[in-house]
């Protein structure tokens, strides 16, 4: 009898460890991959199709591009995850399977902020790029120069700031009239990391005329206002808004909040290994559906290019489990930051291969710029084609 494996998500670490798994597998295992989408989306670059809903055809790639014909899809939004049965419970029906491998990606957080979730746009998907640049339009055409549409970004990391820099990208490109404004409860944007870093991305938010308010949280929102702060002693600050695009956290899927895998119980992320083992032996995880060990108490960060690297020591070691062998440990290798503001980018701490870190420490201009398509576009390539990452190269 086949061994079935069956790995959950299309994101970075889905789709990496596919690819990984049909190289590793023996030929008499039968591999199916589940998503609700029929697609991978290049995430860290969905930000584009804010501005430009064309370029979604360069960042969302078919599976059918993806995966071997040997490989199984199944279309379907996930329910439930019975390590008992050993089955994956669908909307509609099942898969069993022997190893499972579970990459679902995460959840917006919305903290309990009274009418945020309800109010929001959030940016997770390409329907999501879709609304917000529908409601961006529509509010840009009700408004005019004089009383401008007024759009917030809540959030100052990297989808607030890519995000804030589309919109403005959007509005200067069709004159649009719009107030864009980022709104961050830590003092600075891009909070916890390089000052100098932090400095770079202000300077480039400011120089498109984004307003950046720091240090007040969101307390509450209704549909029209946004209240920052406030407390016993003073009232909220209220900021009036037509778009509220909220990109301030992530949380794991509510999903797999039944299942039997030991998990933090308020995120939902379930507690993974440095091999990726989770509670259940035949249940590996991975990405932002899963809080990886780093040792010392620390774990691997919710990043593209965290799940990139772990997808390949995660497919690898589900094949090994299959065949009986010893798993591999992964650490997590910090290669740098690329950000994007609008057609501008800001770079920090890169390290190439063969050459290692790369200074200055922080750097923008055109050799950011074209740092970053590089590592959309090696993503696209790998997973992909050469061919198609250079048809994607001008839009990234």
């Amino acid at each position: 009898m086949s061994t079935k494996v069956v790995v959950l998500g299309s994101g970075y670490a889905g789709t990496g460890a596919v690819k990984r798994l049909e190289e590793e597998l023996d030929s008499d295992a039968e591999l199916t991959w589940v998503s609700e989408n029929d697609y991978h989306l290049v995430l860290h670059e969905v930000h584009r199709c804010i501005r430009d809903p064309s370029v979604e055809s360069k960042v969302a790639i078919p599976v059918d591009e993806i995966k071997e014909p040997e490989t199984e899809f199944v279309k379907g939004h996930v329910e439930n995850v019975d390590v008992d049965e050993k089955t994956v419970e669908l909307e509609d029906g099942e898969v069993d399977y022997d190893y499972l491998l579970v990459c679902l990606g995460s959840a917006t957080a919305f903290y309990g902020i009274e009418g945020l979730e309800e109010y929001s746009l959030e940016l997770k998907s390409l329907d999501d790029a879709r609304e917000i640049h529908s409601e961006v339009k529509a509010a840009a055409e009700e408004a005019s120069q004089d009383d401008p549409a007024k759009v917030i970004v809540g959030g100052a990391g990297l989808s607030g700031i890519q995000s804030a820099g589309e919109i403005a990208g959007y509005r200067d490109d069709h004159r649009a009239p719009l107030d864009i404004t980022i709104v961050e409860g830590l003092d600075e944007v891009f909070p916890g990391n390089d000052r100098e870093l932090q400095g770079a991305l202000r300077k480039r938010l400011e120089a498109r005329d984004i307003e950046i308010l720091t240090g007040d949280f969101i307390s509450k929102v209704d549909e029209e206002t946004i209240y920052l702060g406030g407390g016993e002693d003073e009232d909220p600050e209220e900021l009036d808004y037509d778009v509220l695009l909220w990109t301030g956290g992530i949380t794991g899927q509510k999903e797999v909040a039944e299942s039997k895998l030991d998990k933090d119980e308020r995120s939902n992320r379930i507690f993974a290994e440095q091999d990726f083992k989770t509670s259940d032996d035949d249940v590996f995880a991975l990405g932002d559906s899963a809080l990886v060990e780093q040792g010392d108490d620390a774990i691997a960060p919710p990043t593209a290019q965290a799940a990139w690297q772990a997808a390949e020591v995660a497919g690898e070691n589900v094949a090994r489990a299959t065949k009986g062998q010893p798993l591999k440990t992964w650490d997590h290798e910090d290669k740098g930051t690329t950000i994007s503001v609008g057609e501008d980018a800001v770079a920090h701490a890169v390290k190439l291969p063969g050459v290692g870190q790369v200074y200055p420490n922080v750097f923008g201009g055109p050799a950011a710029r074209t740092l970053k398509k590089a590592i959309a576009a090696r993503w696209i390539a790998d997973v992909t084609t050469p061919r198609r990452a250079l048809e994607a190269w001008n839009d990234l």
